[in-house]
């Protein structure tokens, strides 16, 4: 029995013994099924204190060859100067550059993309100075983007413009002296450079200059905006200059754009009529300096005052200065050559001029063409590792002597820089060598020797059918697609094809025309209207067939070109109504040349009575102020150009030689007034 019992529960237990193993898994029936009563889902971490930002982050920077440092510089007046400085990595001792700039030290100092080189922040002139071991300090000036003051245009010396006790003069001998004295990386010596706007303060920090000051490079700078630079020429108003003078004074950071009402700006300043109407149709009678600019067309002491030739002529230049001239300078042609003539008696040997075969600021960056002209090799570098950054490791390190020339200039045609004594090379009197005149003969022909009797030509010059500066489109300098910085190089038979232009021109020359200086222009014409522009072109003609470029052949390329308002040949001072059909002299300078006209070229001059839309019509009728000129004050004229013996020339600055051509042959360098 017992037996029994014992066999039956082991049998049991063994029946269960799969189900006692499996007594560990959790049943997947339970009760309520899947679906719970109640569900409460899980929410995310809560943000971490403060948010995703922390309140310092380290960025990598060991491989930085710079170091990036903002400044805001306290000035005489209490108002503090926005200052960025670009530092070479490594140990101090460097001296400074410092740029003045209106257009913003952030942008000048964030140039193309981020990155560890001096290349990727700054333009090539400034990388290259870092790497040479220069420190760059750029400086908003007062008044713009991150600086404190108030902004002028092109302040004026504290005097009878200027009645406060703030200029640019005084603004950089503060920013000098501080940074002498607190930037620890410095050898205590400081450079000022820049260019366009940035050269005129340039220039301003070399009158009554800090002691620390040892050396300046002014580029480009604009030095007398009447004469030849940005605002007009000869009293002739370049009107496209309207948008820089809306951008730049509109708002403190320059951030109203400039629109215009059609694509090519022909339209739109013909729409309008006179610069005035158009200036008070974009609202730009709230601008102080536009109404400033539009109430002095005349050289008067507005302009005269600031000219800044002849602030720095009139004292001792004191501090080593290299001023760069660009050759096909579309905005300030005439300002470097200009104060080198005038500092260049009483300078101690300081001043030094570099001509360069550029547009405007080209000498910052890449310069191996220009517009169709291919120099063969990177004129712009050639001039930064030669000439600028030998002269600044002289001054401003104590280096070797630089041994630069006094004057060094790039002779187009052979395409190579020369070492001059001082320039120009020829002019109508106290130079090496004397204008050559080339005369404008019968059978629009041009000529080394005098006609031998009287004439004229002449055309009918009409306001409603302006000649174009270039070809149209004429675009706003500044638009998306504009090419302004080439239009000196256009190629000018578009304006010969005009009847309302003149063209005299030379047989192919037999030899060489070596011209450096400055041309002058003696013209004498007359207008059937009381006001008259006038725009002489000087012109190097190329073969019909030139095989080296085929695309050269019988190209018009402007050598130099200028444009005088007639009302202000006897005062530009004082205007007054040209008296109407009756021969006047002209005479004014074109701009500085350095260049061979090649055998196998012709040599041009063209004339005409308008440079639309880049310079205001003239209406050909006086008018008290041009730029409030009406609709009904423009009209057509009959303008004569005269030739013979006391005729029309144009004088050359040729420096040797014997010009020959096909039917003319003329000693050169002779006295011609």
């Amino acid at each position: 029995m017992t037996f029994k019992k014992f066999a039956f529960v082991a049998a049991a237990l063994a029946l269960s013994a799969p189900l006692l193993a499996e007594t560990h898994v959790t049943p997947a029936v339970q009760p309520g099924g899947d679906i719970p009563a109640n569900f409460h889902p899980a929410f995310a971490p809560p943000y971490p204190p403060g948010g995703d930002v922390p309140q310092t982050f380290h960025a990598p920077r060991t491989n930085f060859q710079y170091v990036r440092r903002e400044l805001m510089i306290p000035m005489r007046d209490g108002a503090k100067l926005y200052t960025v400085l670009i530092i070479p990595k490594g140990a101090g001792n460097f001296p400074i550059m410092l740029d003045r700039t209106p257009y913003s030290a952030d942008k000048l100092t964030n140039r193309g993309t981020f990155g560890p080189l001096p290349e990727n922040i700054l333009p090539p002139a400034y990388a290259e100075l870092v790497r040479a071991g220069y420190i760059i300090a750029a400086q908003d000036v007062r008044g713009k983007y991150k600086s404190e003051g108030e902004y002028v245009m092109n302040r004026p010396l504290r005097g009878p413009l200027n009645p406060t006790k703030v200029d640019h003069s005084t603004d950089a001998w503060d920013t000098i002296d501080w940074l002498v004295k607190h930037v620890s990386e410095s050898n205590g010596r400081v450079g000022t450079i820049g260019t366009s706007y940035d050269g005129f303060t340039t220039l301003m920090s070399l009158v009554n200059p800090h002691p620390a000051l040892k050396a300046s490079v002014p580029i480009n700078p604009m030095v007398d905006v009447w004469k030849g630079d940005d605002w007009f020429h000869n009293g002739a108003f370049r009107q496209e200059m309207i948008s820089y003078i809306y951008g730049q004074t509109a708002t403190k950071k320059s951030d109203e754009d400039w629109f215009t009402s059609a694509y090519d700006d022909y339209d739109t300043y013909m729409r309008y009529g006179s610069a005035g109407a158009y200036g008070n149709a974009m609202g730009m009678q709230q601008l102080p300096f536009w109404a400033r600019l539009t109430e002095h067309p005349a050289y008067d002491e507005f302009w005269q005052l600031q000219a800044v030739d002849k602030i720095l002529g009139a004292r001792p230049l004191t501090v080593p200065t290299l001023l760069v001239d660009s050759e096909w300078d579309q905005e300030d042609i005439y300002g470097a050559p200009a104060v080198f003539n005038a500092v260049k008696a009483s300078d101690n040997g300081n001043a030094h001029l570099v001509l360069g075969p550029w547009h405007h600021g080209e000498a910052n960056g890449p310069a191996s063409t220009l517009g169709p002209l291919d120099w063969g090799f990177d004129t712009g570098k050639w001039f930064r590792q030669n000439v600028m950054i030998p002269f600044l490791n002289e001054h401003l390190k104590g280096g070797p002597p630089a041994n630069i020339a006094r004057v060094t200039a790039f002779e187009v045609g052979p395409n190579h820089w020369q070492r001059l004594n001082d320039w120009p090379q020829a002019c109508a009197t106290r130079c090496p060598a004397n204008l050559t005149p080339v005369y404008l003969a019968p059978s629009n022909s041009l000529s080394f020797d005098a006609p031998a009797s009287d004439g004229y030509n002449q055309y009918v010059s009409d306001p409603a059918k302006p000649v174009t500066y270039r070809q149209r489109p004429n675009l706003s300098p500044w638009a998306n697609g504009s090419t302004w910085r080439y239009w000196l190089e256009d190629d000018q038979r578009f304006a010969a094809a005009r009847p309302d232009v003149l063209t005299y021109e030379t047989s192919p020359l037999t030899q060489p025309l070596k011209l450096s200086g400055k041309p002058l222009v003696h013209l004498v014409a007359s207008t059937s209207g009381t006001d008259s522009d006038w725009v002489v072109k000087l012109i190097d003609v190329y073969p019909d067939q030139y095989p080296d470029k085929p695309q050269m052949g019988g190209y018009e390329l402007g050598i130099a070109m200028d444009v005088m308002r007639g009302r202000y040949h006897a005062d530009p001072a004082h205007p007054a109504p040209l008296p109407a059909n009756q021969p006047v002299t002209y005479e004014f300078a074109l701009p500085n040349v350095d260049y061979v006209v090649e055998p196998g070229h012709r040599l041009m001059v063209q004339v005409q009575s308008s440079w639309f839309p880049l310079y205001d019509r003239n209406p050909q009728t006086y008018v008290p102020n041009i730029m409030f000129a009406k609709p009904s004050d423009y009209r057509a004229a009959m303008q004569k150009v005269f030739t013979g013996p006391e005729g029309t020339w144009v004088g050359l600055p040729v420096v040797s030689g014997t010009a020959q051509c096909g039917d003319c042959t003329a000693t050169l360098g002779q006295r011609h007034r």
